[in-house]
């Protein structure tokens, strides 16, 4: 297992899962439940959209190099472009409304409950692409799945335990700004190589 790898996959998804609606959605989740039930259901929904979103990145590699490296390069740019252009109050607007589907119940309630709401949250969303971009950029599955993961169960965690003073501290809309530069120089290294390889 590539160490270097590992921790840019991690850093890279941990910062782009920061100011998701998902990550608004547990906040809310959190404050309304068990912050045990929220961090169990929503940390298992993310690994499963992870596990399907590398599988996804495998079957990107049975392309031709030239055209599996145009959609790579498209996901980063399409991505950067979301969070650099998407508002970031329309993001808020829409975890709260997820968030807003837990009512207090039983603890297995809860659990799925949580599951439910982020595994739909999560689908499509632009860690998921970017996780499946990723597995077929480092011909790397298990270190991506692996690294995309831990870094959205920790943000999961963050978003349980402390999210409600994370974002007093440092703005979500910087976090989108700082992982949609991150994604625009992906995407332009990505198509440059491609022009010029």
């Amino acid at each position: 297992m590539n160490v270097g790898v590992f921790l840019g996959i991690f850093a890279l998804m941990f910062v782009i899962e920061l100011p998701d609606k998902t990550f608004v959605a547990t906040i809310i989740m959190a404050a309304r439940s068990r912050s045990s039930s929220v961090l169990i259901g929503g940390s298992s929904a993310l690994v499963t959209q992870m596990f399907l979103a590398v599988e996804v990145g495998r079957l990107l590699t049975l392309f031709p190099v030239n055209v599996k490296n145009f959609i790579v390069g498209l996901f980063f740019l399409g991505g950067a472009a979301y969070l650099l252009f998407v508002p970031e109050k329309k993001e808020e607007e829409r975890g709260e409304r997820e968030g807003a589907r837990v009512h207090t119940a039983s603890r297995w309630r809860e659990i799925t409950t949580a599951y439910t709401v982020l595994f739909i949250g999560e689908m499509g969303d632009l860690t998921q692409i970017q996780a499946a971009n990723l597995s077929a950029r480092t011909h790397q599955p298990l270190e991506v799945f692996l690294a995309a993961s831990l870094a959205l169960v920790c943000v999961t965690f963050v978003g349980v335990f402390g999210g409600k003073m994370l974002v007093r501290k440092v703005p979500l809309s910087k976090i989108r700004f700082c992982g949609g530069l991150i994604f625009a120089g992906l995407g332009i290294y990505t198509m440059v190589r491609l022009v010029t390889g």
